[in-house]
């Protein structure tokens, strides 16, 4: 398909040179641009917190006595001391 775009120049004398440094016409450059534009949106919609759910889960214990031990000092604390 063809069609007409309004680029900066000296975004498409980047690109230009990019694709003669990488040795294919400035029309598969676009292409691929644009292609890889569009993966990258799709992956960059994902919630990237979710690559990382479950990965602490081996400290669940510890944060339980580690809680524990603070719930357990907080009552030894002299009201005093903080004045």
């Amino acid at each position: 398909m063809k069609t007409t775009l309004e680029i900066p120049d000296t975004v498409f004398r980047r690109a230009k040179s990019a694709a003669v440094a990488r040795g294919i016409p400035l029309r598969e450059f676009f292409t691929e641009a644009v292609r890889d534009k569009l993966a990258a949106k799709s992956k960059s919609s994902e919630k990237p917190w979710t690559k990382l759910m479950g990965k602490l889960k081996h400290l669940h214990k510890e944060t339980l006595r580690i809680n524990r031990v603070i719930t357990e000092d907080s009552g030894r604390i002299d009201p005093e001391m903080w004045r």
